[in-house]
């Protein structure tokens, strides 16, 4: 007699059932998609001029004309050695803007970390009222405040000085509400803590709140820097000789009144690009945090 062996393997081992689609991930799935897409579009949008500008800078003038969207064939120092050549003092002016862009910065810093601190932590009477009046200062635009500050520029002899594209846009509304909305946020115990070991308000300040504000900061420093580095009308009006002005201003000269050296022009906006990438690059870490920071609060 022939014994038959069932295999039972299959049998006992359970079949596994497909698991069921969650209802509306298909949608997700292609919000997601249209997200990265349009993120994509504006990295272009961002890039793609970043792209020309160098590209352009390494042309001939009048390849930079006939062919303006293409490869530079062959590529051309001609741009960067008329800079270097002194025609125009562009590294003077290179140096005057990160000279008043780095005064300007540490005076915000200051300025805007006690202004904002005072603001989110001490009690006087009308705070309030203070708090509101910075505020309302944001909605004003700036170019009313032109002629004003030329005149008290001018009255203090600052006209065509460092002082005068650094000293007046030291006290600005905008970091103060920047660093008094973080300062708010942060737990209110450290601050008893320290005070209970015998810190005074000097010294909470800046041994407690400002270490832990370093990210806010470091964003701020990088607004305040990059905002100055950019300024161009405010330095046309107070800075009257070649050898004080700054990057911005100073660039607008490299056009001729009949015609304009693209190359030449694309060559000293690539100069004037590299300072802020860089600073970008150190700070970059503590932006992250400060964005990070803000978004988990919110």
């Amino acid at each position: 007699m022939t014994t038959t062996t069932i295999d039972r393997t299959d049998a006992a081992t359970p079949q596994r059932r497909p698991t069921p689609k969650r209802p509306g991930s298909g949608r997700r799935a292609t919000a997601q998609v249209v997200l990265y897409i349009v993120l994509i579009l504006l990295a272009l949008a961002i890039v793609l001029p970043l792209v020309w500008m160098l590209i352009t800078s390494f042309k001939t003038d009048a390849d930079a004309v006939r062919n303006p969207y293409t490869l530079p064939s062959p590529i051309s120092l001609d741009a960067y050695t008329t800079l270097a050549s002194g025609q125009q003092p562009i590294f003077l002016w290179l140096w005057n803007s990160f000279l008043a862009a780095t005064i300007q910065t540490v005076l915000i810093l200051v300025t805007a970390s006690m202004g904002a601190y005072a603001l989110a932590r001490l009690d006087f009477a009308g705070k309030k009222v203070v708090f509101g009046v910075i505020i309302a200062t944001l909605l004003v635009p700036p170019v009313v405040f032109l002629i004003p500050n030329y005149l008290i520029v001018q009255n203090l002899g600052w006209l065509d000085t460092v002082l005068a594209i650094t000293v007046p846009g030291a006290a600005g509304a905008f970091g103060i509400f920047f660093l008094r909305q973080f300062f708010v946020g942060l737990p209110v115990e450290i601050e008893e803590a320290a005070r209970i070991d015998g810190a005074g308000d000097f010294r909470i300040f800046f041994q407690v709140v400002l270490p832990l504000a370093r990210p806010a900061l470091a964003t701020l420093a990088v607004l305040s820097f990059l905002n100055n580095w950019n300024d161009f009308l405010w330095p046309v009006y107070v800075l009257l000789s070649p050898e004080n002005m700054t990057l911005q201003p100073g660039l607008s000269m490299l056009q001729g009144a009949y015609s304009t050296h693209f190359a030449i022009v694309m060559a000293g906006a690539v100069i004037a690009s590299v300072p802020v990438l860089i600073l970008f690059g150190i700070a970059q870490k503590q932006i992250v945090e400060s964005v990070a920071g803000a978004a988990v609060k919110g």
